[in-house]
């Protein structure tokens, strides 16, 4: 990787504890009290955080008392809510003042925004949008907290429906490697399986080079990714993507090292859109998909586009989770979510004491272990 300035170098370092904070998942409640299956029924006062979030709430038919500041558009029915602030730093006097039962946030801040959340007496519930599964999965935990189950198992029973003709389109398909990298102002990461568009990657049927690895990103030097020789290189952009899109090519054009890559010698070098390669999973996921298999296997991009994924809202640049349009209406099977826990979303609340502020495990991206298991919906 190149040489970078003193303020890059820096910048990196706080990016990568960002992105190191991302949990594999997990489902905890600290309230004894109030158990994840439900609130007894009655009406909660709900602030959301995100447009992800708010997205997965409107689709759920639950009103919210608080929005995130967003420069894109939310769902109608919270056309009156309060704004409660930018995603990543939400206003805690207003959130207070709100009074909400829960706050729900995306699970890639719960490091930052639990403690904080915590200070003004309040609960959280962090969705896991690390991957199309943990999104599914956060819409059927809640549901179920909500009494929303029905709506909750009618979308479950979409995304499975969809899933399971997307499988069978790439069944007969060869597995290419994949080498993402996810660009930062100024460097790139590795994205892995763990990360939103490594999960999309491999549910298009690619093999990540770095499958071995237990975090969502790391920090890996280029003649290791060399020795890993992909087939293809996809590229993509935390935020500012024309930026990021500027930065990639003058490193594959400045760095000797690329042009040993074979998939740089076949032409096989990629960037993602950024609207449907976010860092936070969202319900255009389709798009992703098609996108992919046109990349991955040269078939018609838009074959795959029909799906519970449809006109979705501009994603916010400055928002890890990014908003999403409506499915169309669910029918026939609408089973219960048998899904795992393991990567459900963290729901926490403050006790009077800080013994129960961390509650979630987190691994470090210093080095490369073995395969984590993942558990989703399928």
């Amino acid at each position: 990787m190149p040489r970078l300035s003193r303020m890059r170098r820096a910048w990196l370092a706080v990016a990568c504890a960002l992105l190191a904070a991302l949990p594999l998942g997990g489902c905890v409640n600290q309230h004894p009290d109030r158990g994840a299956s439900g609130d007894g029924g009655a009406a909660q006062r709900i602030v959301v955080t995100s447009p992800a979030v708010a997205e997965m709430t409107d689709r759920l038919g639950l009103d919210v008392v608080g929005v995130p500041k967003t420069a894109f558009d939310l769902p109608a029915r919270y056309a009156d809510a309060t704004v409660v602030g930018p995603p990543m730093a939400p206003d805690l006097e207003v959130l207070a003042t709100l009074h909400p039962d829960y706050i729900v946030s995306p699970i890639s801040l719960s490091n930052d925004l639990r403690p904080k959340y915590a200070s003004i007496g309040r609960a959280s519930i962090f969705a896991n949008l690390n991957s199309v599964d943990g999104l599914y999965e956060s819409v059927s935990y809640l549901g179920a907290k909500f009494d929303r189950q029905q709506q909750a198992d009618q979308l479950v029973a979409q995304y499975r429906r969809y899933m399971d003709d997307f499988r069978a389109r790439i069944a007969d398909k060869p597995r290419p490697r994949v080498l993402v990298l996810m660009g930062v102002p100024g460097s790139y990461l590795v994205a892995t399986p763990h990360s939103y568009v490594g999960s999309l990657v491999e549910q298009a049927g690619g093999q990540n080079v770095y499958d071995d690895a237990p975090d969502a990103f790391v920090n890996a030097n280029t003649e290791d990714m060399l020795a890993r020789d992909p087939d293809i290189i996809l590229r993509c952009a935390h935020a500012l993507p024309d930026q990021i899109r500027d930065m990639f090519a003058k490193e594959f054009s400045t760095n000797d090292i690329w042009r040993h890559f074979r998939a740089v010698q076949e032409g096989r070098v990629h960037d993602l859109p950024h609207d449907q390669f976010g860092m936070s999973a969202t319900f255009r996921y389709p798009e992703a998909h098609a996108t992919l298999l046109g990349l991955l296997y040269g078939m018609d991009e838009g074959a795959a586009a029909s799906g519970p994924g449809a006109t979705p809202h501009a994603p916010d640049a400055g928002d890890p989770g990014s908003a999403a349009g409506r499915p169309p209406a669910a029918t026939g099977d609408s089973s219960p979510s048998d899904a795992a826990s393991a990567d459900a979303p963290v729901a926490s609340r403050p006790l009077p004491t800080d013994a129960a502020a961390v509650t979630a495990s987190h691994r470090s991206s210093s080095a490369l272990q073995g395969p984590s298991e993942k558990k989703g919906l399928s």
